[in-house]
């Protein structure tokens, strides 16, 4: 597949793992969920066997792989949860190699450790251990062997987060209903499940069919009776500005929880008190002329049944220094883009563009360690002009960290080189905007003296696209590093070392619309000639004309 660049930049003034399984317990009480916070998480160790029997392998969450230390004692095998948890239980599934004595251990920064268990005779297998402490670092710490070998673990599972009277998330995956919904042209796939996905580009809407009428309304089966605590509402553009949120044990007969003839659209977070299996949210005043449309609705509490949502990534911790990928771009004169790192994106543009991308005719390396992306005037693919984009679709995928190139751009009407990045879905069939585009530098061949960084989302993009535009020196004259600084919070973007943008998720989620940047992107470069942004090339551009990039480089 081709990934298209659909932009025309706009600028706005003003992006079962972490959240892991659920395992719920019944009591006469209350009903309590555990979280499993390691799975998939940054692990180390103070040894491995061999690389046949990595840290990692303890907490990939397959029984069929273990984590095996050299011979010796003291061992130890270290998870980063990503951030400060209250850790409630640590199971243990030793291999025949297990430890008589070890210690479990947390700690605030992986340096001083507190010890929240302890054992002196343990008889390997499957061990569960409860556990009250905190921290975003958890280890065990052993100090004796069972045998003449290392000690080994099939998985190292951490589990806490959540405890009896804490809100955790009902709703996701749950079954919808409506009273009406869209699927068509003009609201893509808008059913009711949309609401509950925990997909914040997807959404619900009310059917047009007979003409959008009040009320209207969204309810979701949380599968058992629970205890709601807080309800969250990402509202599309169509929001109601009177709702209430009700609940219900039958699904038929409702009482109301909230109430408001206030309603202001964008995220409302809204503080509840009810019981009941089944929750809607009852609209009775539209904000316009359209219905009702709503990307998330989130119900959080106790009970229920819940279904753990997908696993996250941690959070770097800025700044990043751990290289993850990157091209340097060091081979000689005339060579071409690594095919192992790059796939070549021939075709036309969109935008009005007016370059044909060869298949790799239009890109080389200079044997000075860039990357030369040249356009030209030149007859191609029913063009008259060519040049190059490629992309690491396919090949390398990101979420969060920093992203970065070193680039000099070129000079002159109708150039458009930039660097930027497509959310991986794309790829398999989900359209732009649904899967985002984070563009870290556009400059417009006209002006080199400024540069562009900007977001594009469903609710957000093409020339409504939430950026920033920023003067800067003649861009053309030497190399310039743009940088994108991503986690769960947002992203930060610099030139030269410079912060140029801050786009912060809960600002954008308040005043704009769903954030969309929480899953993997791929990385591409390009130089478009051409087309609604740019405007049009004239007798005073130079080809052939050449983008330089002296390197890409990721850290987490």
């Amino acid at each position: 597949m081709s990934p298209p660049r659909w932009r025309v930049a706009g600028i706005a003034t003003a992006v079962a793992a972490l959240l892991g399984g659920y395992l719920v317990v019944s009591g006469p009480a209350a009903q309590a969920a555990e979280t499993l916070l390691s799975q998939g998480r940054p692990v180390t160790a103070s040894s491995s066997e061999s690389a046949t029997f990595p840290a990692s392998a303890a907490v990939d969450g397959d029984g069929g792989t273990r984590w095996s230390s050299a011979i010796g004692d003291p061992q130890w095998l270290r998870v980063d949860l990503g951030a400060a948890t209250a850790i409630s239980r640590v199971s243990l599934s030793w291999e025949a190699a297990y430890a008589t004595s070890f210690q479990l251990q947390t700690s605030s920064d992986g340096n001083s450790w507190t010890t929240v268990h302890s054992a002196t005779n343990a008889t390997g297998g499957n061990q569960s251990i409860a556990v009250t402490g905190t921290g975003r670092y958890v280890r065990v710490h052993t100090t004796a062997r069972a045998t003449q070998w290392g000690v080994s673990l099939w998985e190292f599972q951490v589990f806490g987060g959540t405890t009896s009277g804490a809100a955790t998330l009902l709703s996701y995956g749950k079954p919808g209903t409506a009273s009406t919904s869209q699927s068509d042209a003009n609201c893509w796939e808008c059913t009711p499940d949309k609401a509950f996905d925990r997909d914040p580009a997807s959404r619900w809407a009310t059917s047009s069919t007979n003409g959008w009428v009040d009320p209207g309304w969204i309810a979701v089966d949380l599968g058992a009776t629970a205890q709601i605590s807080q309800v969250v509402l990402q509202w599309d553009p169509a929001y109601a500005t009177s709702y209430q949120i009700q609940v219900s044990a039958d699904g038929n007969a409702w009482t109301s929880i909230y109430s408001t003839t206030s309603g202001r659209g964008f995220k409302e977070t809204l503080t509840v008190s009810g019981t009941g299996r089944y929750v809607r949210m009852y609209g009775t005043a539209r904000s316009s002329a359209y219905g009702y449309s709503l990307y998330e609705f989130q119900v959080y509490g106790t009970g229920g049944n819940p279904t753990p949502p997908p696993a996250q990534p941690a959070d770097p911790v800025f700044p990043a220094t751990r290289l993850v990928w990157s091209d340097e771009f060091n081979g000689a004169a005339g060579g071409k883009p690594d095919p192992a790192k790059w796939t070549i994106d021939p075709g036309t543009g969109q935008n009005n563009e007016v370059q044909y991308y060869t298949n790799n005719e239009n890109a080389s390396l200079d044997g000075n360690g860039a990357l030369v992306l040249e356009a030209r005037r030149q007859t191609a693919g029913g063009r008259d002009y060519t040049s190059h984009r490629m992309n690491t679709s396919n090949k390398f995928h990101v979420q969060y960290g920093r992203i970065e190139a070193r680039v000099k751009v070129p000079k002159g009407n109708g150039l458009w080189p930039a660097f930027w990045m497509m959310g991986s879905d794309f790829l398999t069939g989900r359209p732009w905007p649904y899967n985002g585009e984070i563009d870290i530098m556009e400059v417009l061949g006209r002006n080199t003296s400024e540069a562009y960084s900007t977001l594009h989302a469903p609710a957000y993009n093409g020339a409504a696209g939430y950026g920033q535009k920023y003067a800067t020196v003649d861009l053309s004259q030497d190399f310039h590093v743009w940088a994108a600084e991503w986690d769960s919070k947002g992203i930060r973007f610099f030139l030269d070392g410079r912060l140029v943008f801050t786009a912060d998720k809960a600002t954008v989620e308040s005043t704009r619309g769903p954030w969309i940047f929480d899953h993997q992107f791929y990385l591409i470069l390009n130089l478009a000639v051409g087309g609604d942004f740019p405007g049009p090339v004239d007798a005073t551009t130079p080809f052939p004309s050449r983008m330089y990039v002296d390197y890409v480089r990721v850290y987490q």
